[in-house]
């Protein structure tokens, strides 16, 4: 392993030196001294409360076979086991922990499957089950399958495991990776969020085509400035990362992400704006709920017609740069592919790839009313999920809340949007962690009021805790004409109360209280 880390450019320094320490057969690499099994890898890493070589006693108990630390931890280990066991010392030890697992589970640039990452503020989930969606249609006939790594869920094929994070870490992934390869998996879709790349956890992987949505305020809390943010997510655009760059170039920030992005990129228009983009969405038309809409090859002049069933100009977006990322893979990667260029064209005109339904992102849980449940938890996709659900007829009823120890900028922002955009607001609750739930409202409610009054605004605006009573009061509110949305939580299905657990799921608290005033719901009750 310490050759292989070498190659990726750390010094690793192994303790003993003995030619049988660096052969030691590894097992397999974990980070949680609870994981480990007999012939692992344990990577001890800074903690926020502790360090992982602390652990030491449970984890040779266990069976570690060698440890991956940084200098600090090295002391620690030699403190607690001499040289029982191999040391790689290195700097930077979170980023090494990708190439070191890599090494154990034989991940490389060329191995399966082939990995599709997009990043961005608003819209990963939904473009990574359309890629999903999409690929699935150009493997299935094969025997292949297509895995998935999100918010929502971790799939490999049709087996489903839950996530408790949008990107695990690194040598989890890694593992996750070699899983993949046994079950037959030819190709992944993976969200990567901003902590992903600035946490390392995906050190080590190669991307075959990543895809940029857009860039707007969210997770100040972590990155402190939006240049920083912008920087964590530029890294994923990198030669020595990813083969393939496609950028949506909508807005200022697209434009900067493609110009700062090494290797090959392309780039793609979504709203209709002029510009020099190699790939435009065009032709756009309403289709039931959904869109319609063309894209063209400003260089060849091709033009694909595709739709998707999801609500929302955002929506195009998204298929469309699902679309554009496959399109691209067939073409260009250097990788033997299952699929042509030609099979993709056909899937996207004839099998219809997104008109599938995305857990908690435009969820559309009645009709009359329109009840819909979306994700939208900062200001951008709160404009954008508002956008896409007026109608000419019937009120705008709003359910939101913030998250609490979360960027506190933008809640009086986000409640300024609401009672702009809507008809009747209810701020309620969305998960408040250690934070006091009045103090979060009290934020959403200072910027709503503040734009109610200064611009002369007729919209009902009310605060009401729990959220269960909060959706309840929406729909005692509502007419079959009108549209009610519940914004920020989604596919969720509890909150975090000071550390207690709080069953609850939008889907299925608007679909009972729905029914509860003789509403009819869709199939499934929302779920």
């Amino acid at each position: 392993m310490t050759e292989q880390l070498r190659a990726s450019g750390y010094d690793p320094i192994l303790t003993p030196v003995t030619e049988s320490a660096d052969r030691v057969e590894l097992t397999g690499a974990v980070m949680s001294p609870q994981l480990v099994e007999p012939g692992n890898l344990f990577v001890a890493v800074t903690g926020s409360r502790a360090h992982g070589a602390d652990f030491m006693g449970e984890v040779l108990e266990r069976g570690a076979a060698a440890v991956l630390t940084d200098p600090a931890g090295v002391v620690k280990v030699r403190d607690a086991a001499g040289y029982r066991i191999p040391v790689i010392e290195v700097d930077g030890v979170r980023d090494a922990a990708g190439p070191a697992a890599a090494a154990i589970y034989g991940t490389t640039a060329t191995s399966d499957p082939a990995l599709f990452g997009v990043t961005g503020t608003n819209g990963k989930t939904t473009t990574t089950y359309f890629l999903r969606s999409l690929l699935s249609t150009l493997l299935s006939p094969k025997g292949r399958k297509t895995g998935l790594i999100g918010t929502i869920e971790i799939a490999a094929g049709e087996e489903r495991i839950a996530s408790d994070m949008t990107t695990p870490e690194a040598v989890a992934l890694h593992q996750l990776m070699h899983s993949f390869r046994e079950k037959g998996v030819a190709a992944a879709a993976m969200e990567v969020s901003s902590h992903a790349i600035s946490y390392q956890r995906i050190s080590g992987l190669y991307y075959d085509v990543a895809g940029f949505t857009n860039l707007t305020q969210d997770h100040l809390d972590l990155h402190r400035t939006m240049e920083a943010y912008f920087a964590a997510k530029a890294d994923l655009f990198r030669r020595a990362r990813t083969r393939i760059s496609v950028i949506t170039v909508d807005d200022a920030a697209g434009h900067q992400m493609a110009a700062e992005a090494t290797g090959e990129v392309v780039t793609l228009a979504t709203t209709g704006q002029p510009t020099q983009a190699h790939w435009e969405v065009v032709e756009v038309e309403s289709s039931g709920l959904g869109s319609a809409f063309t894209l063209v090859n400003r260089h060849t002049r091709e033009r694909i017609r595709t739709s998707t069933a999801l609500p929302g100009g955002f929506n195009i977006s998204n298929a469309a740069l699902a679309s554009v990322m496959v399109l691209e893979a067939a073409s260009n990667t250097k990788r033997t592919q299952d699929f042509t260029r030609a099979d993709v064209v056909t899937a996207l005109e004839t099998a219809h790839p997104f008109h599938i339904q995305v857990p908690g992102r435009m969820q559309v849980i009645a009709e009359q009313p329109a009840a819909i449940v979306d994700f939208a938890h900062n200001p951008d996709a709160m404009i954008r999920a508002l956008e896409a659900v007026r109608r000419p007829e019937g009120r705008l009823i709003l359910v939101i809340g913030a998250a609490g120890e979360r960027d506190v900028t933008k809640r009086p922002t986000m409640g300024a949007i609401a009672v702009r955009m809507a008809d009747h607001v209810i701020i309620s609750d969305d998960d408040p962690h250690g934070e006091d739930p009045a103090d979060i409202r009290a934020g959403l409610l200072e910027g709503a009021r503040d734009a109610v009054a200064t611009g002369d605004l007729t919209t009902e605006l009310q605060e009401i805790s729990p959220r269960q009573e909060a959706i309840r009061a929406a729909v005692a509110a509502a007419e079959a004409q009108d549209t009610i949305l519940l914004a920020g939580r989604g596919h969720e299905d509890h909150q975090d109360l000071a550390g207690t657990r709080v069953d609850i799921d939008d889907r299925a608290e608007l679909a009972r209280a729905l029914r509860a005033h003789g509403f009819t719901t869709l199939s499934g009750g929302g779920r």
